[in-house]
């Protein structure tokens, strides 16, 4: 039985790598999508996903928009309800990666990174809690980085972690109305978003420390993300660390 058939979702960055594949997986199982993008670089990325989506048989659109403004969360899911009719699930794959010491560290930098890690991530789960039908869900991607003792990831990391609050909070207040709210934690991922910052050396480091002596693939995080919005619902406030033994706490 298809439990997921004729549910509409919201995917932050829903347009390649991860997020990509959470939209194809969810079209496949009968999901409309809205599929988020923030760059016009990602556009004809966006077109490819809305396209297979379409073709899987469900309703799919593509919406621009930066979304460390809140409105633009606003406009994200007021685009989703009037094609849609209503949202079930909202996913936030957002994130953006510096690798920098403290010391070198500039206040745009932080407020850069502050503002796409926690900031779109706070008030997107607002907007899913203020919109989602019952018995919806929420899945944030955090990363492993939140259970690790290491240098670099400051503003990466600590961009983070606050979302870890965020959820438990919308956990217990969305509760009521049935509504699922958790993170992911994966390890490194095996794509762009992660190898400008290391180098060959590290990126070795990095594979040697998770099963496999391998970095984690979106393919390990798309089926935990199927399964949170789905069977898994019962799980809710946490953050699921799924990073091949990379780190744990």
């Amino acid at each position: 039985m298809n439990t997921l058939e004729g549910k509409s979702a919201v995917i932050a960055a829903g347009a390649k790598n991860l997020g990509g594949l959470i939209s194809t997986t969810l079209a496949q199982r009968g999901v409309n999508v809205a599929v988020h993008y923030n760059s016009d670089s990602t556009e004809a990325d966006a077109d490819q996903t809305v396209a297979a989506a379409q073709a899987a048989g469900v309703k799919a659109f593509k919406f621009q928009a930066d979304l460390t403004r809140p409105a633009s969360i606003d406009e994200l899911f007021d685009a989703a309800e009037s094609d849609f009719g209503g949202v079930d699930i909202a996913i936030n794959t957002v994130g953006k990666v510096l690798r920098k010491p403290i010391v070198e560290t500039s206040e745009d930098e932080y407020d850069s990174m502050f503002d796409i890690n926690a900031k779109s991530a706070y008030f997107f789960i607002k907007e899913a809690g203020r919109r989602l039908n019952d018995d919806g869900s929420v899945v944030t991607i955090l990363t492993a980085l939140l259970a690790a003792f290491t240098d670099g990831y400051s503003t990466y990391a600590g961009g983070k972690s606050p979302v870890e609050h965020f959820a438990r909070a919308a956990a217990k207040e969305f509760a009521g109305r049935g509504i699922s709210v958790n993170n992911i934690a994966p390890g490194p991922m095996d794509t762009p978003f992660f190898y400008g910052q290391e180098t060959p050396e590290r990126v070795a480091f990095h594979k040697s420390q998770a099963m496999g002596n391998r970095l984690t693939r979106i393919e390990d995080i798309a089926p935990i993300v199927e399964f949170l919005v789905d069977g898994g619902r019962w799980i809710t406030g946490q953050t699921i660390f799924a990073n091949g033994g990379y780190t744990t706490r």
